[in-house]
């Protein structure tokens, strides 16, 4: 009998905080032996669900509160962090070395998440799960398992690519064996990292060999929920092949590689439609462009047709409390601990499609009026109506300066105006009651927005219009037509902006364009705030009763440091690097 034993690290035993599904419920004793996991079916399902624990979150810094407690986009143009003591502010300084990084924990996370893949890949049987054709979701069960790992692995080597850069590719050996180190070898990781454009291609190559075995979408989703599906795999390949294209990874700007990423995106539209029940934008019942955006990240997720894959649902008010302006409190008390920036609200058009400084409309002192819907779904502002009125909390939000209720608090507060309605339950403080929330890894909104930029850089606008306004639509959002190609790409830079902000998007969108170059915080300083990227802005309220605004810096973090090629990623542990040389440190991390 084979007694090897499990043994894994934080990382990769951490479980679920919360599930809504029969699946992703099943857990193993990592005690066990390899052949008591797979040699029985149930610890087989368990090892895979506990795949699952791996998968990017963008929720996961609010289960540390002191130091990750807020969006992730703090480290980007559209938020700062009020909390000092944060670890994004070190991101934002480049106040970190390869020796402390903050958040190094991706390369562990990731790296685990494939030894886990590969571990299961090696070892899993197909006469203990079975393989026969059945009706439903278990047919070829043994296929599928295969392949949800298989796409696992794929989503953590992306994962990889896109804080690290070039990534280990820890696929098969030779003889077509998954590879699974010796976590006691210090030379099991001593390898040469894959050129990123190369790793995405691996990637989304990956997705070909799954996409098509696994259910484009589960017939029973509420069992399934949460577990990856072809969809998954076709969004992934998407994704992958998009940022393949972009500067960063194609600094030649091959138009081959803006083919292959435009039709990507093309196959998965067109396989959804083919469904007899496809993915979609979210809209409310009955539908409201007022209402659809926010409604799509507090609605269940479970029935929500427009995210493809997410997190397990979390059933809590952390988010509330770390999220919502300072004021409430109750049995809970909140802190708003992610300001967005004056850039990001500036980068919400006018109702009439325009950018606030080419609209004769716009006024800078009835800021928030006429704008594009997601700004109100999005973004708590001065004036902003919020609170439980069945418990008589709704009021309007209060940030004016000095006394306003929502300005500051002993914990909490805004340096820039503004707090985050985004995945933000309109809950009772006084009762502290929790409420369901599911970060989304894939959603169809984001697909429909790669294939807008990968076709309008490959073929040109007139056939990318259909793409974004599409996502215009859904909150009565006037459709884009007769722009040139460099019009349009500004124009679906700020769309992807402000439809999937606070999603982990604009960290990779920033660098993958390379938005940085040739533009300096002095340099930059005379453009609209929406175009600046190292200068971070807010607004200061005088007078609640009659508001008054004057903008300026954020309080505290006004400016960024970017510093190229450094900045560009992450570093890798520096412990890592040293029983790995072979990976190489990336460069300006070299201690």
């Amino acid at each position: 009998m084979n007694t090897k034993k499990f043994y894994l690290t934080a990382a990769g035993v951490l479980f679920f905080i919360a599930s809504c599904n029969d699946f992703l419920d099943k857990e193993y004793d990592i005690s066990m032996s390899e052949e008591q996991v797979f040699s029985s079916k149930e610890n087989t399902r368990g090892f895979l669900a506990n795949i699952y624990v791996n998968l990017p979150d963008i929720f996961a810094g609010y289960t540390d509160e002191q130091f990750l407690g807020a969006s992730r986009d703090c480290m980007t143009d559209n938020a700062v962090s009020y909390w000092d003591v944060h670890y994004y502010h070190a991101v934002l300084n480049d106040g970190y070395s390869a020796a402390n990084h903050p958040l190094l924990g991706f390369w562990s996370t990731d790296v685990y998440g494939i030894r886990k893949a590969n571990q299961f890949l090696k070892n899993v049987r197909a006469e203990v799960v079975g393989n026969t054709e059945k009706a439903g979701d278990d047919n070829r069960l043994y296929d599928r398992y295969r392949s949800e790992a298989q796409l696992l692995r794929a989503i953590f080597h992306f994962d990889i690519v896109c804080w690290f850069g070039d990534a280990p590719i820890i696929g098969e050996d030779e003889d077509g064996v998954p590879v699974v180190f010796d976590l006691g070898d210090p030379e099991a990781m001593n390898m040469p990292r894959t050129n990123a454009a190369d790793a995405l291609k691996w990637i989304a190559d990956q997705c070909d060999v799954v996409k098509d075995l696994l259910p484009f979408r589960y017939s029973n989703e509420e069992e399934n929920w949460g577990r990856v599906n072809g969809a998954a795999a076709y969004a992934l390949k998407s994704r992958a092949l998009l940022y393949r294209a972009s500067k960063l990874h194609n600094p030649n700007n091959n138009a081959e590689y803006w083919s292959e990423a435009a039709q990507a995106a093309r196959d998965f539209i067109a396989k959804n439609a083919a469904q007899s029940i496809p993915y979609s934008l979210f809209t409310a019942s009955p539908s409201d462009p007022a209402k659809n955006y926010y409604e799509c990240f507090v609605a269940n997720p479970v029935y929500n047709n427009e995210y493809i894959l997410c997190r397990s649902v979390w059933n809590t008010n952390a988010i509330e409390r770390l999220l919502a302006p300072c004021g409430f409190s109750g049995a809970i008390t909140s802190v708003g601990r992610t300001n967005p920036t004056q850039n990001l609200v500036d980068c919400y058009e006018t109702i009439n499609g325009l950018p606030i400084d080419q609209d004769p409309s716009y006024d800078a002192q009835n800021p928030y009026a006429n704008r594009d819907p997601r700004l109100e779904q999005t973004i708590l502002h001065q004036g902003s109506i919020w609170g439980d009125v069945q418990q008589e909390e709704s009021r309007k939000v209060d940030i004016s300066q000095p006394d306003g209720i929502d300005y500051q608090s002993l914990h909490g507060g805004t340096l820039t105006g503004y707090y985050t309605k985004k995945f933000l339950n309109n809950i009772s403080f006084k009762l502290g009651n929790a409420s369901p929330h599911s970060c989304p890894i894939f959603r169809y909104g984001e697909i429909l927005l790669n294939a807008a930029e990968a076709v309008n850089e490959a073929e040109g606008p007139d056939n990318a219009y259909q793409y974004i306004n599409q996502v215009r639509e859904r909150v009565g959002m006037p459709g884009y037509a007769g722009k040139t190609k460099e019009e349009l790409r500004e124009r679906i830079r700020n769309e992807r902006r402000i439809e999937l902000c606070f999603e982990d998007h604009r960290f990779f969108d920033e660098r993958r364009w390379m938005i940085f170059e040739g533009q300096t915080a002095a340099s930059e300083s005379s453009l609209p705030r929406y175009k600046q990227y190292y200068n971070l802005y807010g607004v200061t309220v005088n007078n609640p009763d009659n508001p008054a605004y004057s903008y300026a810096p954020a309080q505290k973090h006004p400016t960024r440091t970017f510093i190229s090629p450094k900045s560009y990623f992450f570093p890798l542990p520096n412990d890592e690097v040293k029983r790995a040389p072979n990976l190489k440190q990336n460069p300006g991390w070299e201690l």
